[in-house]
């Protein structure tokens, strides 16, 4: 896996200007905050990406692969100010469970998810070394 920064940019905080990686591809679908009986243990913003998170890496498991190979994630949510507001508990949450690993990474505020529980959705792509 190579982290792409082009010479002279601000390195960005918390995720990574672009990967390049070759292997097996592995695609989770977007995760949210519930548990594997689809119950929401947290109805806190925080609460849900550490879910979240936790499914994710648990998905990931089943194709032997772990959060260093993540290689991009998006961010689904309905508030933005929410998001903001949080942002040092969900680094706590990020950390605990993804580690020091930063992929490729957006955000995008969204009108509604699916569930109606749900504040926030994670999809990643990750990509498992030959």
């Amino acid at each position: 896996m190579e982290f792409l920064q082009p010479p002279g940019w601000v390195r960005p905080k918390g995720y990574a200007n672009g990967i390049a990686a070759r292997g097996r591809t592995v695609c989770v679908s977007g995760m949210i905050g519930w548990d594997a009986q689809q119950q929401f243990p947290a109805g806190d913003f925080a609460g849900q990406v550490r879910q979240a998170l936790q499914n994710i890496v648990e998905v990931l498991a089943q194709a032997d692969a772990g959060p260093e190979h993540i290689v991009r994630m998006t961010w689904y949510v309905l508030d933005k100010k929410e998001y903001v507001a949080a942002y040092k508990d969900i680094g706590q949450a990020y950390r605990d469970i993804i580690g020091r690993h930063y992929p490729t990474m957006t955000a995008v505020q969204v009108s509604d998810l699916i569930e109606d529980q749900a504040r926030v959705e994670i999809e990643v792509t990750a990509i498992v070394p030959d």
